[in-house]
């Protein structure tokens, strides 16, 4: 019982990390990164749940949340480059400068969890609007799950400054993490 335990918990994670390459493979254009996390934590759910599936799948489900989603990267990377400009703004010494960074980086981070939670829900047929809208409640209503993603965030970062191909597979990780705290979310 313990061994079979073990086994399907190592299949998992073999599993996450393997979502998480061909997560970082459709995220290549930056814009498809929501449908790309959308697909990734489609699949996982789908293995956790003892379904199959594979790279058919995954693109299937990539295909479809990339008709809408692309928007929505669309924005977050607009935000990105407005955060990257209060940077910029902050090192050049102009007064409040270093407050439009930090309120910046936070709103940067706060959006990157709101999508990360709305993907981890995303079912075909749903819209993205809603999707973002709800997740941005709870984002808001469940402080301790947002901070578990923020930490997750920070692993991909940390894992690209260490050894940068590391970050393609914790992507995968990341994708487990929201999907952890969304069903977390659901059963309390």
């Amino acid at each position: 019982m313990a061994e079979s335990r073990r086994r399907v918990g190592f299949s998992v994670f073999a599993e996450c990390l393997l979502a998480g390459v061909w997560i970082a493979l459709a995220s290549v254009p930056l814009v498809t990164a929501p449908a790309a996390f959308a697909a990734g934590a489609r699949h996982l759910r789908r293995r956790v749940g003892e379904h199959t599936g594979g790279w058919r799948e995954f693109m299937a489900d990539f295909r479809v949340a990339a008709r809408r989603g692309w928007l929505v990267g669309l924005a977050g990377l607009g935000a990105l480059v407005a955060v990257w400009v209060d940077l910029r703004v902050a090192r050049s010494g102009l007064p409040g400068g270093r407050l439009a960074a930090a309120v910046g980086m936070f709103a940067l981070l706060a959006g990157a969890v709101t999508v990360l939670r709305a993907a981890a829900v995303w079912e075909p047929g749903r819209a993205w609007r809603s999707l973002v809208g709800d997740a941005a409640r709870r984002t808001v209503r469940a402080p301790g799950g947002s901070l578990l993603l923020v930490c997750g965030i920070a692993l991909v970062i940390l894992s690209a400054e260490f050894l940068t191909p590391l970050a393609v597979p914790v992507l995968g990780v990341l994708a487990a993490a929201a999907v952890a705290v969304e069903e977390r979310g659901r059963a309390g």
